[in-house]
């Protein structure tokens, strides 16, 4: 239960699901958690949960589409422990936000500009902020380890939520191409590709593993992924036991993409 002993983990998105799962994960390993959500109720729970027992958390408000809140995010990681050697971006929308903004996970034929542009914001860009944000701290440390969130959509096309499989697949070649870059640095940049997750993000959906031959049409192992299934593939990848790893895709989804 050490393998993050020391290490200052930022883990976006925490505030639910996979981004949460992590910042319990990270936190019992040892990690000095600094949970940043714009969310701020939901991440001051799990950071006071973290606390309760032993664990070292903080929290952050923050917005990853907002260049001084993911600037703000990484100042309260060097006040507060002096450095950073992690980041795990889990922030984004997906299909959750059909049921507040319509169109949003629509074909591209009825795709506004304005949906687009709020799903490439999301998961594109705030992964580009967040990414950006923490290479100075990382670069002055002599060392560092981005991990991107992003989903099996990035990999395979989809009937809809075009906007969404663009950001994601988008998101995986940043991946592969900041490791090229700042491999000199000692920076490494891998990515996690989940399938279907229990997640707040994809409940409106779930009801589709409840009859066994759908099911068994999305996934070999018949069923979603839980949240702590990928915070566990995100900490060997931010560990130093993937130290040879960078630009690497770790696909997690039950089998999904391995039947076509």
């Amino acid at each position: 239960m050490a393998r993050l002993e020391g290490k200052v983990a930022i883990i976006t998105g925490a505030g639910s699901g996979i981004g949460r799962a992590c910042v319990e994960l990270f936190a019992a390993e040892g990690a000095m958690v600094v949970a940043a959500s714009r969310t701020v109720s939901k991440v001051d729970e799990v950071v006071a949960e973290v606390r309760a027992k032993g664990g070292k958390a903080i929290s952050v408000k923050a917005d990853v589409t907002s260049e001084a809140d993911v600037e703000a995010t990484v100042n309260a990681a060097l006040a507060a422990y002096g450095k950073v050697d992690i980041l795990v971006h889990a922030a984004g929308v997906g299909y959750s936000l059909k049921d507040t903004v319509q169109g949003s996970m629509d074909p591209v034929g009825t795709t506004t500009l304005k949906n687009w542009r709020e799903v490439i914001g999301a998961n594109l860009e705030g992964c580009f902020l967040a990414n950006r944000a923490v290479l100075p701290a990382m670069i002055k440390n002599g060392k560092g380890s981005i991990v991107n969130v992003a989903s099996i959509l990035g990999l395979i096309g989809n009937a809809d939520a075009h906007a969404y499989t663009a950001s994601k697949a988008a998101v995986i070649n940043l991946t592969r191409s900041m490791c090229v870059t700042y491999a000199k640095d000692n920076i490494r940049v891998n990515c996690v590709a989940p399938g279907w997750i229990d997640t707040p993000m994809i409940a409106s959906v779930m009801y589709v593993f409840d009859d066994d031959k759908t099911a068994s049409q999305i996934s070999p192992m018949k069923r979603a992924g839980t949240p702590m299934e990928i915070a566990y593939s995100c900490l060997f990848l931010a560990s130093d036991e993937s130290s040879f790893c960078t630009g690497s895709l770790l696909v997690a989804d039950g089998g999904t993409i391995a039947q076509g």
